[in-house]
């Protein structure tokens, strides 16, 4: 993908005394009283912050935070909380500014956080206005946020057409290299583990993947459907019937390029979803009409195992079972060892897929784990991202800002 990068314009030296705006994702949870209950995005936003203060850049960082009504600020969208963690990693003070759209006074070595863009009017449907003003706070445009990437907003699509110089930050040219590397150009066997409640929430990937990959892994209430439109029968589990024939033609596809849709041969059922729920192993044929199926069975999972194992590229979202329970964990963490053991390439993202890896320890044996969650299931569809085409577009022009003309187009 041809972009420009924020650290080849460090490397040339074209950074120093500029003023870089870096759109973040700082976007964490936290408690009722407002603590920070887990940081990862704070910490994956660092290097890029970093290499621009490094670099001798008067830098200004800005990010969502929840869901705020545009034009109020209330003390729970604040990234009051986001600036004393940030400090806290940096050692540095870090100031926050409110109302910061007309201007900005930050200079060269010095660090700004610029209060929750969503606040400002116009962000969610990319008002141009509030677009030019945010490019003319700076030279240099960084978008370093993956979990915004498929949103095109002021500060995400709109300031990149109308900055002196738009690029992505070292978090998103990563993103950018590990999803090329995993669904441009991968190493043969494919393979997409695809899991969760509904096949209607990821008809579109399935359908998406079907044309590219050479082994499709359903789980979760997806496989439940895909069994039923096997034949086979899966008593009260959570499943789509209307969605059977969607479900057969994935599989008719991918069987018409000699690839598959693995079916369960054996589950792991309860009579009851609760975590203290009594776990029984059977065939898949011999799931009774008050079972409940909340995980393959041991045979199924050893079988994908061995089957990732032999695999050169893994994309891995969503777990197979309902892992937060330890009776049908198993699936779940066979397949997730199995994708640490295994000499491929992986990536994995999404919500559910980031805790199963946390669970089960094997953050450094995955070969790349998205921060993104709604841009990466996106590019599992096959859609190309608004942050991706506008710094393609830039790249592609020298790097010149849209005219008002083109920016209408």
């Amino acid at each position: 993908m041809n972009i420009l990068r924020f650290s080849d314009l460090c490397a040339q030296g074209r950074v120093a005394g500029r003023r870089v705006f870096i759109r973040a994702d700082l976007n964490v949870p936290q408690d009722g009283s407002g603590r920070i209950t887990e940081d990862t995005r704070i910490r994956a936003s660092i290097p890029c912050i970093r290499m621009a203060l490094d670099a001798g850049a008067a830098v200004m960082v800005t990010s969502h935070l929840g869901r705020p009504t545009e034009g109020q600020l209330r003390p729970q969208d604040s990234l009051a909380p986001v600036a004393h963690r940030l400090a806290e990693l940096l050692g540095r003070d870090v100031k926050l500014l409110s109302d910061w759209v007309e201007r900005v006074d930050v200079q060269p070595g010095q660090l700004v956080l610029l209060e929750n863009c969503r606040v400002n009017r116009g962000e969610k449907n990319n008002d141009p206005v509030l677009s030019r003003k945010m490019a003319s706070l700076c030279d240099i445009f960084v978008h370093d946020a993956f979990g915004t990437a498929h949103r095109a907003e002021a500060s995400t699509y709109g300031i990149a057409q109308f900055a002196p110089v738009a690029c992505a930050g070292p978090l998103l040219s990563a993103e950018i290299d590990a999803i090329s590397r995993a669904l441009a150009e991968p190493k043969r066997p494919l393979v997409a583990i695809v899991a969760g409640s509904k096949v209607s929430t990821k008809l579109s990937i399935l359908q998406a993947l079907a044309s590219k990959v050479d082994q499709l892994i359903v789980g979760g209430g997806i496989a439940n459907t895909f069994l039923l439109a096997a034949g086979l029968p899966i008593g009260k589990s959570l499943a789509e019937p209307t969605l059977l024939e969607d479900a057969r033609g994935v599989i008719v596809a991918m069987k018409a390029r000699g690839a598959e849709v693995p079916i369960p041969s054996d589950v792991v059922t309860a009579k009851v979803f609760a975590a203290d729920a009594v776990a029984s192993t059977k065939q898949a044929a011999d799931v009774a009409d008050d079972d409940l199926i909340l995980d393959i069975g041991p045979d199924t999972a050893q079988r994908l195992a061995q089957q990732l194992m032999g695999a050169g590229t893994i994309v891995w979202n969503g777990p197979v079972g309902v892992f937060e329970f330890d009776a049908f964990a198993h699936g779940t963490e066979t397949i997730a060892r199995a994708i640490a053991a295994s000499p491929a390439f992986s990536i994995a993202g999404g919500g559910d897929t980031l805790a199963a890896i946390s669970k089960y320890g094997i953050e450094k044996q995955v070969g790349y784990i998205s921060t993104g969650g709604g841009a990466f299931l996106e590019v599992l569809e096959g859609k190309t991202l608004p942050a991706f085409e506008i710094l393609q577009k830039r790249a592609a022009s020298g790097g010149s800002p849209a005219s008002p003309a083109r920016a209408a187009a």
